[in-house]
């Protein structure tokens, strides 16, 4: 009989051992969690709070692409229950369009029908042509004020 006592007594301490699983501590989980965002360079503005095995995102990253990947990091961290993902995508930068200089910039000069004037790519105006030396000042600040990158004025012959 105490053989068969000492059997189940065996029996039920090894099928009960596996249900005491040790559960993985919060600060355990950040440090790996920090650890996965550090990994990836793109994630550098990212940052992870755990509470209770939860997993909350913060951050600013570059596109769509970089927050699934922070999400995915997290995701394979041992003691992540889930993940709430609060990045934010920066938004892409706004780029007046050239044709917008362009057609600002033929307006500025269309007092001065000797004056031609060329945008390059990169927002650079030229000038050309003749202008009276008293109407250059009003020219230039018309011209400037369409906000080009710079002005050349080199190839304007002032009378």
């Amino acid at each position: 009989m105490k053989k068969i006592l000492a059997i189940i007594a065996i029996a039920a301490f090894t099928f009960a051992m596996p249900a005491c699983k040790s559960k993985v501590s919060d600060a355990d989980i950040k440090t790996s969690a920090d650890a996965a965002l550090q990994a990836n360079a793109a994630l550098s503005g990212v940052t992870a709070e755990i509470a209770n095995g939860v997993a909350t995102l913060t951050g600013n990253v570059a596109d769509d692409a970089a927050k699934a990947a922070a999400e995915t990091a997290i995701k394979g961290v041992k003691g992540v229950t889930s993940v709430v993902n609060n990045i934010t995508v920066a938004p892409p930068p706004v780029i007046a369009a050239e044709s917008e200089l362009e057609t600002a910039v033929k307006d500025a000069i269309k007092d001065n029908p000797t004056v031609t004037a060329s945008v390059s790519p990169e927002g650079v105006i030229t000038l050309t042509g003749e202008i009276n030396k008293a109407d250059l000042p009003k020219l230039m600040q018309k011209v400037n004020a369409t906000h080009p990158k710079s002005v050349d004025n080199k190839g304007l012959t002032i009378k």
